[in-house]
Formats: structure tokens, sequence, C-alpha cells
């Protein structure tokens, strides 16, 4: 298995527009980045909360 290059992600755009249509593709990225910081957010809020449960041990 290589690496992929340009010729192949040039490939993959094609065929995503050929499926999707021009149109749905900025609805999609849109989708998308919306699920990655509602991800990140729930995640950091997560952090938080462990954060808050568990106090951090004093250094001398």
């Amino acid at each position: 298995m290589g690496r992929i290059g340009m010729p192949e992600l040039l490939v993959i755009l094609v065929i995503v527009l050929l499926i999707f249509g021009a149109n749905k593709i900025p609805q999609i990225a849109r989708s998308l980045g919306q699920g990655i910081k509602e991800f990140r957010k729930v995640g950091k809020d997560t952090k938080d909360e462990i954060g808050e449960e568990e106090p951090k041990p004093k250094k001398k």
C-alpha cells in the first residue's frame, strides 16, 4: 500500500462529484464541519468534567 498522491485524489474528487453532484458538496462539507465542531465540544466538556471530579495531587 502506497501513499495517496495527487492523481488519486483527483479521481476520488471526480467520483464524489458524480455521486453527489456539485450542489450537495457544500452541504455535506458544512454538515461534516458542524459534526466535528460538536464532537470537539463534547470532548472538551467531558475532559473538563473529569478534571473537576478528580483533584490533581499537590506538589511539594
